[in-house]
Order: C-alpha cells, then structure tokens, then sequence
C-alpha cells in the first residue's frame, strides 16, 4: 500500500509538474510579447517626442541650413562647408556691393600727366580713384568711405549688373571716413545690406570682403579676423577706435566695401592696408559696424555728424612707470598726460602730468607725473586709453555729461565733464 501509495503520488506530481510547466512557459511567452509591446510603444513615443533633426538620417542633417542668410546644402555631389558659406555669402551680399567712380574737374585739381594731345578745359571731368560702396536702403542710400569721395566733383556708381548712374555725397565725416551717397533709386531693385553684431565676433572667426580692388568689380576675398579693437587714423587728426584688423586681401579699389561674417552680414567698412608695397600684405582694417550705425543715419539725416570730445592726451598706463609716476604697479586705467586749454577736461577740473621726471622707456611712460589716472567713466571700467574711445564714440554725444573715476594723490574722486564737439584737428 505504501509502494503504491508513492507510485500514485508520484503520477500525481509528474502530472501537476507538467501542467505547472506549460502554465510557466505560457506566462513566459505572455510576459515576453507584452513586454515587447509596450517596449515597442514606449520607443515610438520616446522617439517621437524629440527633435525632428536628431531623428533625421545622416544625409538629410547635412542638407539643413548651416546659415540663417541662406540655405546651404551640402551632400555627396556638393562642395565643402567653407566653400558653400562663402558662395552663400557672396550670392547674398554681392548685389549690394557697387563700384564708386569718383570724377574730378581740371581747375580743382594740381596739374595732371596727360598726353600732349589731349584737349581739356577747367570744366573737363578727369577719372581721380575708385572704390567701393554697398547699398544701405531701398531709398538709393550708398555708403563708402570718406577717403573715396573727399575731392569728387561727381561720382558714379556702377552695379553689379552693369547698370550706372550719378550719386551726390549727401553726407561725409572725417572723423569715422564714412561718407554716405545717394542716388535716385527709381527703377532699381535695391538690397539693403544686413548689419551684423561686432559684440558676437571673436578672433579667428571667418570673414569676407568684396568690393572691386584695382578696378576688378565684384571681387570676393576671405580671411579670418586677426585682430578686434585696433586704432587705426582717420583723416582729421583723432584715431577711429574698436577697428577690425583682417587677413583678408584688402587692396586700393576694396576702400568703402563691406566686411561680411559667416552670415552675410557687415561687421565693417573695408578702409585701410599696413604695407610697403602698395598692395596687401595680410594686414587691412575696417571701420567697426558700431561706429557705421551710428554715423550713417545722422549723415543721412543732416549731412554731417559730431564725435564726443574730451580734451586730453595721455597712453595706458605701464608698470614699467609707477616708480616715476609714484603709482602702484598694480593699478590698471589710463594716466592723462596733458590737458587741452578751453577743453571739457579742463572745465570740469581734470589734471595732467606737471612734474617733469626722467623717462627710461621712450614711447611708453609720460615726461612728466602728477596727472590723473582714469579708471571708470560712468562705472565701466578703464584699463587702457582706448577704453574711453571706445565708450565715448559707443554711448555718448556732445552735450553729454559723463562721470570719470580718477586716481588722484593717492585718493579715488570722481570728476564730472560735460562733452563738447570734436574739433576737426586737435588743438
């Protein structure tokens, strides 16, 4: 009984294993299809949810627009990125650019090398230089330089499709060489360049110029940006401050020409070259778009425009000078070293160096100590001279009053000087 009683409950647990064997692969298998449903449910929503781009395949990622200016696709039968930035560029921005023709009559001029046999008159209109320009509005507004068109008697633009007309010089400044021209824009579809962001420019950056260099109209040059916030001169006596110092080839003809970014868009006046040679050599300037918005409407609008001034001479202050200065090395700002007579400086009590001391380092340190050294105007901070270029020409105006932050006998006082026009040259 006990033999068959263990046969029996063995038969009875073989029988109840089975079953409970096909319920666990049965739940198994329920377990694996659902859990592959909502792993399939989940996916789809997860992936749904993200952006459009991270889900696009390879080839459609590389055809997105890399520019806001213009869509540039790039894909296996394309050119690279840079090639495909500059084409953009050049197609977006070269219908802006025209050629500046600048006439001259005969009695305004010295006397000309011209061939015995040519007849001229004081009234005979003589070719004098050429430059650049680029269209600023749809009401026939041109900008260029104001070197271009100084001595011009007439000017003529060309546009890139061949077309050329007479502009008049509506507005010129020495100070900042920009000088606005207009023409009547009936009948031409004119595009207004975009200005770009100086602030958003970096050192190394891609840039472009185009203008029309040695008479060759509609010229496309590329280069990084060497340098942010160099002085370079303008034509009166003052420097123009927060220049964009560039590698890419600037020559006579490019003068008056955008300095575009990635994007097409202008950061500067293309305006001067550093060489021996006459012709580039790595190292143009151009006048930063900071300084072109705020010039060029005024010169739109009254013909001429007035530059904030202050009246002093003076350098950024070196280390190397605190012992004959009597400053701490460690202090940073700029130290006045002279004091126009009748200035703003003057009227509002700043000094200048009056001790006459012994100068080791020509160039650097002043002959004479006991000026003051400015640190801050209206609590921005002054490290170097041209700090207070940079801000004056930015933020202010003639009949503005600024607060300056000086470093006097030891002390720090402010001095308050209400700004004057600049003069054409410096007294």
């Amino acid at each position: 009984m006990i033999e068959e009683s263990k046969k029996s409950n063995r038969s009875v647990w073989l029988v109840v294993g089975g079953i409970g064997t096909l319920v666990i692969f049965a739940l198994c298998a329920v377990f694996v299809v659902a859990g592959y449903f909502l792993f399939s449910v989940s996916s789809s929503s997860s992936v749904s949810a993200e952006p459009a781009s991270l889900r696009a395949p390879l080839v459609q990622q590389l055809a997105t627009p890399v520019s806001p200016v213009k869509p540039i696709v790039i894909n296996e039968n394309a050119t690279d990125y840079e090639t495909a930035v500059l084409v953009a560029i050049y197609e977006k921005v070269g219908p802006s650019v025209v050629n500046v023709d600048v006439l001259s009559f005969e009695r305004n001029l010295p006397q000309q090398l011209l061939p015995p046999s040519t007849q001229i008159t004081p009234d005979t209109l003589i070719p004098q230089g050429q430059g650049s320009g680029f269209v600023w509005d749809t009401d026939g507004h041109i900008v260029t330089n104001a070197h271009v068109v100084d001595t011009a008697d007439q000017v003529q633009i060309t546009f890139p499709d061949g077309t050329v007309t007479i502009a008049e010089v509506v507005g010129l400044d020495r100070h900042s060489d920009l000088a606005v021209l207009k023409i009547d824009p009936t009948g031409y579809n004119l595009v207004p360049v975009v200005p770009g962001d100086l602030d958003a420019m970096k050192v190394g950056m891609r840039v472009a110029a185009i203008g029309n260099p040695f008479g060759f109209e509609g010229t496309l040059t590329s280069g990084i940006v060497s340098a942010i916030g160099r002085s370079i001169p303008g034509l009166a006596s003052f420097s123009i401050p927060e220049s964009i110092q560039t590698d890419a080839a600037i020559n006579p003809g490019n003068s008056g020409g955008p300095l575009l970014n990635e994007r097409g868009e202008v950061i500067g006046v293309n305006a001067q070259i550093r060489t021996e040679a006459g012709s580039n050599s790595g190292v143009g300037f151009a006048i930063p778009i900071t300084l072109v918005e705020r010039v060029v409407p005024t010169l739109i609008a009254e013909g001429s425009y007035e530059h904030s001034y202050i009246g002093i001479s003076g350098n950024t202050f070196s280390p190397i000078c605190a012992e004959g200065l009597g400053l701490d090395a460690e202090i940073r700002g700029a130290y006045v070293a002279t004091v126009l007579p009748g200035t703003p400086a003057a009227k509002g009590g700043l000094r200048g160096g009056s001790v006459e001391i012994k100068n080791d380092s020509i160039g650097i340190c002043p002959n004479a100590a006991g000026g003051d050294l400015i640190t801050a105007i209206n609590d921005n901070p002054v490290t170097r001279f041209d700090d207070l270029l940079v801000y004056l020409e930015r933020y202010t105006s003639p009949g503005d009053s600024v607060t300056l932050t000086v470093l006097r006998d030891g002390r720090t006082i402010e001095v308050k000087v209400t700004l004057a026009p600049r003069p054409e040259t410096q007294p």
